[in-house]
Formats: C-alpha cells, structure tokens, sequence
C-alpha cells in the first residue's frame, strides 16, 4: 500500500501560510491558557503543600483548620515535648518550636491596599526545623528584642518591612534587620519574630502551634495516638506536608476548576477553527485528491495525510503557545490564602510533566478538528472528485 508523505502535508501548509498562521494562533490562545492553569497550579504547590518535611510534625488544637485559630496551652505544649518519639537536640533538650501565629495588616507599597500578612513568633528550634530557610539580606533577629525579619515574597511589596526599615503592630515599633529566603515556600510571604516578645505584644498566654521533628517518620501514628489517648491534650497532629496541604485546598481547587472550565470553553473554540480550515482545505484540494486516488493511493492513506496536517498544525500552536506560557515563570503574583485570610505570594511553575501534558492537549484538539474533515477527503470517490475539478 503507498502512503502519503510528511513532505506533501508539511508544503500544504506552507502553501497556505496566512490560514496556517491564524488558526494555529487560535490552538496557542487556548494552550497558552492551559499550560498557565496548570503551571499557577504547580507553583501553588509548591509554595505550600512543599512548604514542609516529610519528618517535620505539626501540632494544632482538635477543630482548628490554621494556625490562627489554634491555642496550645503551655501545659500542653510541655507535654508534647516529653514524648519520646521527638528528635533531641544539643542537651539532650526535644527539638520542639513553639510558635505563635497572628495575622496583621499592612499596606501594599503600590496603592497603599491594605491586605493580611502573618506574624509569625519562633525559637531558636524555628531555624533549625526549616534548614530550607536562609538570610539573604542583614541577619536574624535577636532573641527577646523588637527586632524581625521579612520573607522575599513580601519584603519590597509593602510598606515599613524593607531592610532597615520600622513597621509598628501590636502597640511597638519593630525594626526589620533581615530578608529571607525559604525556597519559594509559603513562609516567604511571613513575618517572623521572637515568640516570647510577639506573645507579650498581643498579650498572649499560650501558643498557637508547636511543630517538632521525629527521630522516625514511621512513628508517627505512635504520636497521633499518643495524643488523642490523653485526656489533657485536646490537639491533633499533621505531617507538616499534609497540614499546608490542607491550608492549599481550597485556593487549588478554585483554580483548577476555573482553569479547566476556560480551557473547555475556549478549546471548543480552537476545535471549531481548526475544523473549518480542514474543511476549507479539502474543498480546495478536490482535484488534488482525486488525482491521489487516482495514482493508486487508497482511502486510508488521505485520511492519514490529512489528520497529520491538522496534528501538524495543532503541534505548531501548542508549542507556540507552551513558549508563551514558559514566560510566565519570570512574575510573582499575589493572592489571598482562603484558608488562612493572609497574604501569599506565588510563582506560575513549568514542569515535564506539565510541558507533556500540554503538548498531548493541543494533539487532542488537533485530532478531533481534522477528524471529520479528513473522513470526507477519504470517502471521495475518485469519479466525483476529478468530476469536481
């Protein structure tokens, strides 16, 4: 049986360059929209659902869904540092972070919009807990003095928490001595601070989590139960993953299904277009396709000459439009966590994965708009077909 060759598809569409052109313009658009969902998607995730260890746990009173709203007495948070399940540092002494976490607002330096940041109060187990966390700028706070330090998701979009510069909360002035960076994690979009001098600022008792490393990860189901067995802590533990994951579930889920729905709609679109060039190409190329079947080349190789055009030209939008979206990845964008009502700064992220899953989604649109077009090509008799021309 003689096929077609690539060639012939390929100079088709030089021939018609303009039409080429437009429609595969038309598969970017969609694509562009696509890749984008997905990549703000990945880079959400990777903000907060990456944000924590595996071997890192979180603790957090039962019924609270963040930080903010969680109280751990300091009774409590004695008692979770006797188990025995928890790493020990130098002394011997239970590598425990007891943090306190409040949201303030501040104003953006652009427009001066108010929005909610969070404080976040930590020891000295803080730093040692997150090895992610690094200064990039100045140097870490002091214990027990007003002194803090700002994550670089935040540090140059509002006002007062630059290096050297004063931000007032809580009735004090607090002097920022460091920026940090957290590998692009959800804690660069944080303000931290020592927790004995936050909780005294906005006259706290107790704190609001406590976050600890285990010796094993595999025992971490002796701690849940640890915990729910005793009737003087009413808290839960969270693989720290797990927790952020949680606080990410409903801003993921809003754009995803937001994404999806545009990228339905618009691909409808796109599917239509490429539909109409197909046919529009077969109707010009009556003769040409007589003379094909004239030449001995059957049915099943016009059909396939011509659905390797319309993948052809659907391949040519979706790598158009996966370089457009790859641009992406050079801005910082800033939403409002759902969860946690705070300020967080996110990146739009291309992956393997995602580039594939593009690629095969403008394969996909390609497929189904030359179908029907390339089905009429190949049931032309070759009678009707010169006839025609």
């Amino acid at each position: 049986m003689k096929s077609i060759p690539l060639s012939y598809s390929l100079r088709n569409l030089w021939a018609r360059r303009l039409t080429t052109l437009l429609t595969a313009g038309g598969m970017a658009l969609v694509v562009f929209v696509f890749a984008t969902v997905l990549m703000l998607g990945q880079g959400l995730k990777e903000t907060l659902v990456d944000t924590g260890r595996a071997d890192n746990v979180v603790v957090i009173r039962k019924g609270s869904e963040t930080e903010v709203q969680s109280v751990v007495e300091r009774s409590q948070a004695a008692l979770v540092e006797s188990l025995p399940q928890i790493v020990r540092g130098a002394g011997g002494q239970p590598l425990v972070s007891k943090e306190t976490v409040v949201l303030i607002t501040l104003a953006k330096r652009s427009g001066g919009k108010p929005a909610n940041v969070i404080i976040r109060g930590v020891g000295e187990a803080g730093m040692v807990l997150r090895p992610q966390l690094q200064i990039v700028e100045g140097r870490m706070f002091r214990p027990g003095s007003e002194e803090i330090v700002v994550g670089s998701g935040i540090s140059g979009r509002f006002r007062g928490v630059g290096l050297g510069e004063a931000v007032r909360f809580g009735g004090r002035e607090w002097r920022v001595v460091g920026i940090f960076d957290a590998g692009r994690s959800g804690f660069d979009s944080e303000i931290w601070g020592d927790v004995e001098q936050l909780l005294q600022t906005f006259r706290r008792q107790a704190f609001s989590s406590l976050l600890f490393r285990l010796a094993d990860p595999g025992r971490f189901a002796d701690v849940r139960r640890h915990l729910d067995g005793d009737p003087r802590l009413l808290l839960e533990a969270k693989p720290e993953r797990t927790f952020y994951a949680d606080q990410s579930a409903l801003l993921a889920n809003f754009i995803r299904i937001l994404g999806l729905t545009l990228s339905v709609i618009f691909s409808v679109g796109a599917i239509i277009g490429a539909t109409i060039t197909m046919y529009a190409a077969v109707a010009s190329r009556t003769a040409e396709i007589g003379t094909l079947r004239a030449l001995g080349f059957r049915r099943s190789s016009v059909l396939l000459a011509f659905l390797v055009e319309s993948l052809l030209l659907s391949l040519l939008g979706g790598l158009a439009g996966l370089a457009a979206a790859s641009l992406m990845q050079l801005f910082t964008i800033s939403t409002m966590n759902w969860q946690s009502f705070s300020e967080l700064a996110f990146s739009f992220r291309l992956t393997p994965s995602i580039a594939v899953r593009t690629l095969l989604f403008a394969l996909g649109m390609g497929l189904i708009g030359g179908l029907m077009p390339a089905l009429r090509a190949a049931r032309m008799s070759i009678v009707s077909a010169l006839r025609e021309s």
